[in-house]
């Protein structure tokens, strides 16, 4: 209640990037403080054994996690836990270190729950960034959101992602495979099936046994996605995210749309990838998370593990708590003792 009627408001008068930095600068700063960090898991964290999950062959003391783009450069590592997430997702990361397109590129929408970015892959480099990211065990698991850097042709992509994943050997939990943003010119054909299969061929071929997921774009056909999880299986891959933000929205602004506008695309993806793979390649489900229901539903679809970002703008730190303890409500609701009973258990 205290994020909406005072954090927000001041945040909101502020254009959008500026106070996501400022808000990621006040996360820097508790994280340093061990006592605050204690206090603030009193507040935020759930503990409840329903939620814990083995997933990939990564523990998760909850299905919440924080997605990609939020914690692009890994400065506020300390102050996840604290706020009760089950995992987080820094990046996107590029082999080379880049600013991102021209300002502004980041806009809120409220009356829609929205939020359109077109940032553009903005971050310090995979070798700055590895260097923040202690080596395992994490408190939480850390995966990592790799991209292609814009300087490097989509014919030699292969080269930059496996030079970051490099970069992070022996550091990340997990890697997320992004070649569904909208912001990079030239990364989306990246999902088309000979390309895509060329470079996961590369990255599997590179990489040490961490668990490898594909980040695939809302704005996929089905027979599209389909082919995309073919090859994830092909090549061994242990999950899929679903989904990035879309570009089927009325411009302007341009670039990628998230928030409550892709609640119900994003579910449709997962229930789809959940249905195709028979429930055996795991899927964290992103895209309109701000409540338990909304996160119960994409579990339901076949989601083992979910994803907020704009929910955090809107709903603020308490996201975390309120959306776990509605689950364990609807686990007992629903009677079961598990939450990964309840994964695609809507299908």
């Amino acid at each position: 209640m205290l994020y909406k009627s005072i954090a927000r408001p001041i945040l909101f008068q502020r254009d959008a990037e500026a106070a996501h930095g400022q808000a990621l600068h006040w996360a820097e700063r508790c994280g340093r403080s061990k006592l605050l960090r204690e206090a603030l898991e009193t507040i935020y964290r759930v503990e409840d054994r329903r939620l814990r999950q083995t997933v990939f062959g990564r523990e998760f003391p909850n299905p919440v996690g924080l997605a990609a783009g939020f914690d692009k450069n890994c400065v506020a590592l300390d102050f996840w836990p604290a706020l009760g997430f089950g995992f987080v997702e820094v990046g996107t990361v590029t082999a080379h270190g880049q600013p991102g397109n021209d300002k502004p590129r980041l806009f809120r929408l409220p009356e829609q729950r929205a939020v359109m970015n077109r940032m553009g892959f903005n971050n310090d480099g995979a070798e700055s960034i590895a260097r923040r990211l202690p080596r395992p065990p994490h408190p939480i698991p850390v995966g990592v959101n790799v991209g292609k850097s814009k300087v490097t042709p989509v014919e030699q992509a292969a080269e930059d992602y496996v030079e970051s994943i490099r970069q992070f050997h022996g550091r990340a939990d997990f890697f997320v495979i992004n070649v569904s943003s909208p912001n990079t010119p030239g990364l989306r054909k990246l999902q088309e099936r000979a390309m895509l299969d060329e470079l996961l061929n590369a990255i599997v071929g590179a990489q040490q046994a961490v668990p490898l997921l594909l980040k695939v774009a809302p704005d996929l056909t089905f027979d599209q996605i389909d082919d995309a999880l073919e090859l994830a299986q092909k090549h061994g891959l242990s999950g899929i995210v679903a989904t990035n933000t879309t570009v089927d929205h009325p411009a302007p602004p341009e670039g990628g749309l998230s928030g409550a506008p892709l609640r119900s695309c994003a579910t449709e993806c997962v229930r789809h990838i959940y249905r195709q793979t028979r429930g055996k390649l795991p899927v964290i489900g992103v895209g309109g998370i701000f409540t338990a229901a909304d996160a119960y539903e994409k579990i339901r679809a076949g989601a083992s593990l979910v994803e907020v970002w704009t929910g955090m703008i809107y709903e603020g730190p308490g996201i975390v708590r309120n959306i776990n303890r509605g689950l364990v409500r609807m686990l007992e609701r629903d009677g079961l003792g598990s939450l990964a009973e309840a994964v695609g258990a809507g299908q």
